[in-house]
């Protein structure tokens, strides 16, 4: 499966808003978990087995807690049974069709 979500705290009490400690905090788990992954400006995506990808949002939801008063999680799955390598072969697939239509 894939996943795609965003993890912030709310009530950190910075007058500037900036989450990034805790986001480097939830990244820093995601990135240990040694499965497939990749962060942009607003998402991170992960892929693996159910339990192995849920256990590491868990744990980075949880690292997040520990910047604020609330934690705010949105989550995207793309779940496919039989399928792995996803995480580029949707992309390499998407530039595929983008090049072809580069022939038309």
């Amino acid at each position: 499966m894939l996943v795609a979500f965003s993890v912030a705290p709310s009530g950190t009490g910075r007058a500037d808003g900036s989450v990034h400690d805790a986001v480097a905090a939830a990244v820093e788990i995601v990135r240990a978990s040694g499965l497939p992954n990749r962060t942009t400006s607003m998402f991170t995506e992960l892929e693996g087995e159910w339990d192995e990808v849920m256990d590491v949002i868990k744990r980075a939801t949880e690292a997040v807690g520990a910047y604020g008063s609330r934690v705010s999680l949105v989550l995207k799955a793309d779940i496919r049974p039989g399928f792995s390598g996803e995480l580029d072969a949707k992309v390499d697939r998407l530039e595929a069709a983008l090049d072809g239509l580069d022939d038309l």
